[in-house]
């Protein structure tokens, strides 16, 4: 039975770094200048999310002062502060800077090297209890990190990390699985089937990492790529030619459901990977452009943080549309205090520091500040 993490991260949902390929894809526009609104409310998000920062450096609405003991930590906690790091670095915070945030985001970075304890084969899910889902979330987090802690011993931790959870990405991808399931991943590295929701971590992280310098196998990619193109739902004819123009990508192969999220998801894996004019990105962002998300949306969150990312990569009006709604969507929805809250199904129970980290990252499509976001 799929924890609640699962649940909530899984069907919410990084994103997606590569190297710049000049002419494969359609140009976004160039990075325009923030407004004041969307300024102003990143500004109240970020110091809401600096006041949930435990005294042993991971993010939580729930208060402690408990004591952390390597390899004995809260549930998720290595998870969701990884998406905080992300959502601080995403608007120009890193580990180590003079400012409040960047000592913040470098206390919970080695929060989570210093207290996650891989298993043997570098699993990463196991100490928070989020399995693959946490493993593809920290893991991503970690390559984003690679050289940018100011504390030598820290940096040598983390690309020790990351090194062995890529390669425990690659063999959990060659379990052997159905035809329609391989090339993809799911609940623990030894899962026989796969869902786009976990994959989709686990290959953004395989491409940040080879965009980083670790070695990764072109075909532990591609198998990934075929995977998620398995998950797109248009009808094909005789021939294996897409027969629509617009399509979303469902939550299995073949099968399951076919969401804002899952197809925002979908579209921002395939573009990570290098896949910028496939039918499966020209049809799903067609897609999503003819049926806009909105703020009560199962999982709106989680799909939001695809959709701002992969409507702006694919450019033109997909890109000036999804901005536009994207950041009317996020300003309207925040709280009072700085806080955006999730508000429906499983995703309400993940709390406000997941949505908040989300809704930076959302936020965040044209600062650049991480490789992940950079065209």
């Amino acid at each position: 039975m799929p924890s609640l993490f699962a649940k909530i991260i899984g069907f919410v949902l990084i994103l997606a770094l590569y190297a710049p390929m000049a002419g494969l894809h359609a140009q976004a526009p160039r990075a325009e200048i923030i407004s004041p609104q969307v300024k102003i409310a990143v500004d109240r998000g970020l110091a809401w999310l600096l006041k949930q920062q435990q005294p042993a450096g991971f993010f939580s609405e729930q208060k402690t002062d408990k004591k952390i003991q390597r390899g004995d930590i809260p549930s998720h906690s290595a998870a969701m502060t990884s998406l905080a790091i992300m959502g601080l670095a995403s608007v120009g915070h890193l580990p180590g800077d003079p400012t409040p945030e960047g000592q913040a985001a470098q206390r919970a970075l080695k929060y989570v090297v210093d207290h996650v304890e891989p298993d043997e084969n570098g699993y990463l899910g196991r100490s928070d209890r989020s399995r693959m889902y946490g493993h593809g979330i920290i893991t991503l987090m970690l390559t984003e990190m690679l050289g940018m802690s100011p504390d030598i011993e820290t940096d040598k931790k983390v690309r020790s990390m990351t090194e062995k959870a890529i390669k425990l990405i690659i063999r959990a991808q060659q379990v052997p699985k159905s035809d329609a399931n391989k090339g993809g991943w799911r609940y623990e590295p030894a899962s026989s089937d796969s869902d786009i929701s976990v994959s989709v971590w686990q290959l953004m992280s395989l491409r940040a990492a080879k965009n980083s310098g670790i070695e990764v196998p072109k075909e532990a990619i591609d198998n990934g790529i075929a995977y998620i193109k398995r998950s797109y739902r248009a009808e094909r004819d005789s021939n294996g030619n897409l027969k629509q123009l617009e399509a979303a990508f469902s939550y299995e192969p073949y099968g399951g459901r076919q969401t804002f999220s899952t197809t925002s998801a979908g579209l921002l894996s395939l573009q990570v990977a290098g896949q910028y004019n496939i039918p499966e990105v020209l049809g799903s962002s067609n897609w999503l452009l003819k049926f806009p998300p909105e703020v009560n949306e199962p999982w709106f969150y989680y799909g939001c943080y695809y959709y701002a990312q992969g409507m702006y990569h694919r450019g033109g009006d997909h890109a000036a549309t999804a901005r536009q709604k994207t950041e009317q969507m996020l300003v309207g929805a925040q709280s009072p205090e700085g806080a955006w809250f999730p508000r429906n199904g499983n995703e309400k129970s993940a709390g406000p520091v997941y949505a908040t980290s989300l809704a930076l990252l959302s936020l965040s499509v044209y600062h650049h500040f991480l490789p992940i976001y950079q065209k």
